[in-house]
């Protein structure tokens, strides 16, 4: 069933919850709760990001555990399970109760592959930070050796997968704040989904994945190893497939490319490369890589998406 909230109305919530997650709106907390119980799946997932988002910047975490819990195992829709999943990952120790839950989805094999992964990694996480806490363990910062505290462990791992002392989480937050900024300067070009994208070969996959039904993120952080953090083109959760376009042809561009093509294939993600001379026959590359996945789509370009 459609959900019934007028389209409007659900944009307003979920641009909402983002907006409290983006300025780290503590105060907002209450708010979110309910967005966490609206009728619209976008708003609840959006909301379980924000409130994720709040775990290190004073928000009553006892309180936001017991919020996102319910979501995280009983929501029908599989995303904003996810989400929650990851919402609850952030606030470590205090999401111990949790633990028999996690541990429960990560080995049903009835749940999405990427809900019982997410599962795995929030278990592994919580089971950490309450080692650490009960142990006192010791932490150093990476940039500067200092000791550092277990809020300082939680809130440095759920950012940036690295162990920061606050003084240097801030230092490397305004970095990687001044790298987004110049990547969000980038994205000029909009797709017929509204998604802005940086070229004309992405807005073209955006355009043939959102054409042939497939759910997508663009440009979404993802942590691939232990210590790289990568930003994959596109990402599609439903199937675990990653695209990325390669649209470039710099020596220092191809060294990148080489890097991150190598940290997939170490991991063993599902990639589909895209380069300029694919575009032709887009929709048949992309239609034949997702058969080898296991997900079958028309391999013809009859999606209406327009050339260069």
């Amino acid at each position: 069933m459609k959900n019934p909230m007028d389209r409007q109305l659900e944009k307003r919530l979920s641009e909402r919850a983002v907006a409290i997650g983006r300025e780290g709106s503590t105060e907002a907390f209450g708010e979110l709760c309910e967005l966490l119980k609206s009728s619209s799946a976008n708003a609840r997932r959006l909301a379980a990001s924000a409130m994720g988002k709040l775990a290190w910047l004073g928000v009553d975490q006892a309180a936001a555990v017991a919020a996102l819990a319910p979501v995280a195992h009983s929501d029908p829709h599989a995303q904003t399970r996810q989400y929650a999943i990851k919402a609850l990952k952030a606030y470590g120790a205090v999401a111990k109760a949790c633990l028999a839950d996690l541990r429960d989805m990560a080995a049903n094999p009835g749940e999405k592959e990427y809900i019982r992964r997410d599962a795995a990694v929030a278990v592994e996480f919580i089971e950490e930070a309450i080692r650490v806490e009960a142990a006192a363990a010791v932490q150093r910062c990476q940039r500067c050796s200092t000791k550092v505290t277990a809020e300082e462990f939680a809130r440095s791992n759920q950012a940036f997968q690295r162990v920061f002392c606050d003084r240097c989480f801030d230092e490397v937050f305004l970095e990687r704040r001044n790298f987004e900024t110049q990547v969000e300067l980038n994205k000029t070009i909009e797709a017929r989904d509204g998604t802005v994208v940086q070229s004309e070969g992405e807005r073209r996959i955006a355009e043939w994945l959102t054409a042939n039904g497939l759910t997508y993120r663009y440009d979404a952080k993802y942590r691939i190893i232990g210590e790289f953090q990568i930003r994959p083109d596109f990402y599609l959760p439903e199937l675990d497939v990653y695209i990325e376009y390669w649209g470039m042809d710099t020596p220092q561009y191809k060294m990148s490319m080489y890097k991150k093509q190598m940290l997939y294939q170490q991991e063993g993600k599902r990639l589909i490369s895209v380069y300029p001379g694919d575009l032709q026959r887009l929709g048949a590359l992309l239609a034949k890589k997702l058969r080898i996945f296991g997900y079958a789509v028309g391999d013809d370009e009859r999606s209406g998406v327009s050339p260069p």
